[in-house]
C-alpha cells in the first residue's frame, strides 16, 4: 500500500485527486498508475483501469487471476467491474468511500489497509482547493 501512496502523491502534485493503485504478481509490482483523469481528459482515467491495463501488458494477458491490486482509495462501480473483469485474485484498499457500495464475491477484498493515510490524503487535497 506504500507505493500505492506515494502514487497517489504524484497524483496530487498534478492536480489530479490523490488516488493510487499497484498490481501485485508473485510478490513483485508489476504496474502502478495513478488518477489522470484531469491531464488526459479522459473520464475511465483512474488510477485502477490505468494499473490493471499496465499489468495486462506487462503479463501479455488481460486476465489477472494471479495478481493482486492495491489503491488507495475503496474503488467506484467502473473500477469494480474492471476488477471482475481482470479476475484478479485479491484487493486491497485503503480509504473507505462512503458514497460507494462495495462487493465483489469473485474477488477478496480487504479495506482499511493504511486507511489514515489514505483518508488524509484525500482528505487534505480537497480541502485545499476549496
Amino acid at each position: 500500500m506504500s507505493m500505492a501512496i506515494e502514487q497517489a502523491k504524484i497524483a496530487k502534485d498534478l492536480g489530479e485527486i490523490p488516488v493510487g493503485a499497484v498490481v501485485v504478481k508473485d510478490g513483485q509490482i508489476i504496474a502502478e498508475a495513478f488518477n489522470m483523469k484531469e491531464t488526459t481528459k479522459n473520464a475511465t482515467a483512474h488510477a485502477e483501469i490505468l494499473a490493471i491495463a499496465k499489468a495486462g501488458e506487462t503479463l501479455g494477458r488481460w486476465q489477472l487471476y494471479d495478481c493482486q491490486l492495491y489503491v488507495t482509495l475503496q474503488p467506484c462501480s467502473m473500477c469494480k467491474g474492471a476488477i471482475k473483469e481482470a479476475r484478479l485474485n485479491a484487493l486491497y484498499f485503503g480509504a473507505f468511500d462512503k458514497n460507494t457500495e462495495f462487493k465483489l464475491p469473485e474477488t477478496e477484498t480487504y479495506g482499511g489497509i493504511m486507511e489514515e493515510e489514505c483518508t488524509e490524503l484525500l482528505k487534505n487535497f480537497f480541502e485545499n482547493i476549496r
